[in-house]
């Protein structure tokens, strides 16, 4: 079987395919038990609502700097599904991924237990990680944190970048049903570390009630920057965390990953690396260039040439406020054209009212799928906001990429966002043209 075969497979294991979305640890646990996995070294897990992949990247680049043989687990992809497993950032052949896929399948059937598309990547992620004798595992959250398929692999120190609304069919309708969540993945006496300036009460309790050593931001690490149009304001910014009984304080260049928040993803990635430094020892000489040349497809992505072109996967309102922050400081342009694309059981009205009055020419694009919404809703919503700008409507995002490429100028820009497979059909029509 080629791995188109198998990722068709995957997808059939599932009535909604891809999609399908069956929150538990009871079968993966199950057939994690046939496969005899054990933890052979420590591991990092990384949840929250938007921030997770950056900080990922920041961990992975980091620890590969120093050193260590980094295995990475991230979701969604963009292009290939072999950018979800990473080596010391190289996505894995497509012969190792059937591999994997082949040793998972057997003990699924073995156990007579159904597996969603997630749960069977992540098993297949860790035996491949396994094979390839990591020492420090970097896993990212699919959706929530207590039910998700990663957490039933144990961390040494737990990651909580933000907590928003999103997933709310899932995950509860308020920030304090999904904290709890996104709490799920702490455990007790082990560093649980949590980066939203505000959290909700039920991760603080939960983490209290269960003994966690929480570390907080502001409280226990944070960031800083000097005083604005300073020489210092454009090259550094200072980071500081608490360690035992002391205060360690850097001053670091900018990451590689653009945007303000970007600093927040950073400053606890590098506090997660504080927490385990008995076990994962890093150096600033890994650290300086690790978070410079981090990059990630993406996220706040800007593609060189003219017109601008901008790709951003944000998809709920606290992601696309934080993208239209981005985009005010860009910089001077003539006009503004947005493809956007949307999954159907996102808060669309939310999120792109951050938008409002932004935008000179909407190209909304009907994304495929069950989930998908149609180009007509999401140009009723605009319009019912008040969002301003044209509407205009396309059948699919590549579609909607090539009408805005044809209508900008060069002193344009293009901004491309609202789903991860928004950013990769747009993508890949641009690889294509190019």
């Amino acid at each position: 079987m080629t791995l188109n075969d198998w990722l068709l497979h995957l997808e059939a294991l599932h009535p909604k395919g891809q999609a399908g979305i069956e929150l538990g640890l009871e079968r993966i646990r199950a057939v994690k038990t046939r496969l005899g996995q054990r933890q052979h070294c420590p591991v990092i897990t990384v949840g929250g609502t938007n921030g997770k992949g950056s900080t990922c990247a920041y961990l992975e680049n980091i620890l590969g700097k120093a050193g260590y043989r980094v295995g990475c687990y991230t979701s969604p992809h963009l292009l290939t599904y072999n950018e979800r497993v990473r080596i010391n950032g190289v996505p894995v052949g497509d012969d190792v991924l059937c591999a994997a896929f082949e040793k998972v399948e057997a003990a699924r059937q073995a156990s007579g237990t159904a597996l969603t598309y997630f749960e069977f990547g992540t098993l297949a992620a860790w035996e491949i990680f396994a094979a390839a004798g990591i020492e420090v595992a970097v896993l990212e959250v699919g959706l929530g944190g207590r039910l998700d398929a990663v957490n039933v692999y144990e961390p040494d120190v737990a990651i909580a970048t933000t907590v928003a609304l999103d997933h709310t069919d899932w995950l509860g309708s308020d920030r304090e049903a999904i904290g709890f969540e996104k709490a799920g993945i702490y455990r007790a006496g082990k560093p649980a570390l949590c980066a939203d300036p505000d959290p909700p009460q039920s991760l603080l309790t939960h983490a209290a009630t269960i003994g966690a050593d929480l570390r907080l931001l502001g409280r226990d690490f944070g960031f800083a920057r000097p005083a604005a149009d300073t020489a210092e304001s454009r090259l550094q910014w200072r980071w500081w965390c608490r360690s035992g009984n002391r205060v360690l304080k850097r001053s670091l260049a900018y990451p590689g990953l653009r945007g303000p928040t970007q600093l927040s993803n950073a400053t606890v990635a590098l506090a997660a690396l504080e927490a385990i430094a008995d076990k994962l020892p890093v150096t600033m000489q890994a650290i300086r260039p690790g978070l410079i040349e981090t990059e990630l497809a993406g996220r706040f992505q800007v593609v060189p040439g003219k017109p601008a072109i901008v790709l951003d996967v944000g998809h709920n309102p606290q992601a696309i406020k934080v993208l239209a922050d981005n985009l005010g400081s860009m910089g001077f342009f003539e006009r503004t054209h947005a493809v956007v694309g949307m999954l159907a059981d996102k808060d669309i009205a939310g999120a792109l009212a951050a938008l409002r009055g932004r935008i000179d020419v909407w190209h909304a694009a009907t994304l495929g799928g069950p989930r998908g919404t149609p180009a007509e809703k999401l140009a009723s919503i605009i319009a019912a906001g008040g969002l301003g700008g044209e509407v205009v409507c396309h059948p699919s995002a590549t579609a909607a990429m090539q009408a805005a490429k044809g209508q900008a100028d060069e002193s344009d820009r293009i901004l491309v966002f609202g789903s991860f497979y928004t950013v990769a059909e747009a993508l890949s029509a641009l690889r294509r043209k190019t």
